[in-house]
């Protein structure tokens, strides 16, 4: 892979803040660089936003509702090319759960990681699964690997927090909806709050 600039911005931020101001940090981030595109119907802000919801009303903790709400921060800490976005994996997924491992603990940050994976993992298993991937996931799974091997698979299989990785792939497929109404950054505080890590 190709090296790639991140922005420190954020992690600076954080790395200053008291609790609240790590929240305060996130979500300004997330509302500042979040009005890009994902695919081609929401802004990477409205995708976390719609997954977050999804996550709350099928019953997740706050760790997993967190998770989902920033599933794709690493796509906003990447400096990702303009124009063809599926010409290279700039591995999002860990880029995102790394910024926050100092300051989440892993049943927030692993799924993360595990998301794209996971994503291979339930092409692999479930052929119904990768129908009703988006155009968009359908592309970015070619550069991200494409179906596991069986060795994969297995290795995959005994992973932490595999079933809950599993999840929250499905909420971030579910999350690309266009026109969708869903609460806003604030409504999420006191999950974000409830899951930072005790320093």
């Amino acid at each position: 892979m190709t090296a790639h600039r991140f922005d420190q911005t954020l992690a600076e931020d954080l790395k200053r803040a008291d609790p609240c101001g790590k929240v305060d940090a996130l979500f300004d981030y997330f509302q500042r660089k979040g009005g890009v595109y994902y695919e081609e119907e929401v802004t990477q802000l409205e995708h976390g936003l719609q997954a977050a919801a999804l996550a709350r009303s099928n019953g997740g903790t706050a760790a997993q509702v967190t998770s989902a709400l920033f599933h794709d921060l690493g796509h906003l800490l990447v400096e990702e090319p303009q124009g063809d976005l599926f010409a290279e994996d700039l591995v999002h997924e860990e880029v995102g759960a790394a910024y926050l491992a100092p300051y989440f603990p892993p049943e927030v940050t692993v799924p993360i990681a595990l998301h794209v994976p996971a994503k291979r993992y339930l092409c692999t298993v479930d052929e119904s699964y990768y129908d009703g991937l988006s155009v968009a996931s359908k592309k970015s799974l070619e550069i991200q690997g494409g179906k596991m091997s069986q060795q994969e698979r297995s290795q995959f299989e005994t992973t932490p927090h595999l079933k809950f990785a599993c999840q929250l792939r499905r909420w971030d497929d579910g999350g690309k909806q266009s026109g969708i109404e869903v609460h806003d950054l604030e409504s999420y505080r006191g999950d974000v709050l409830a899951s930072l890590s005790a320093t």
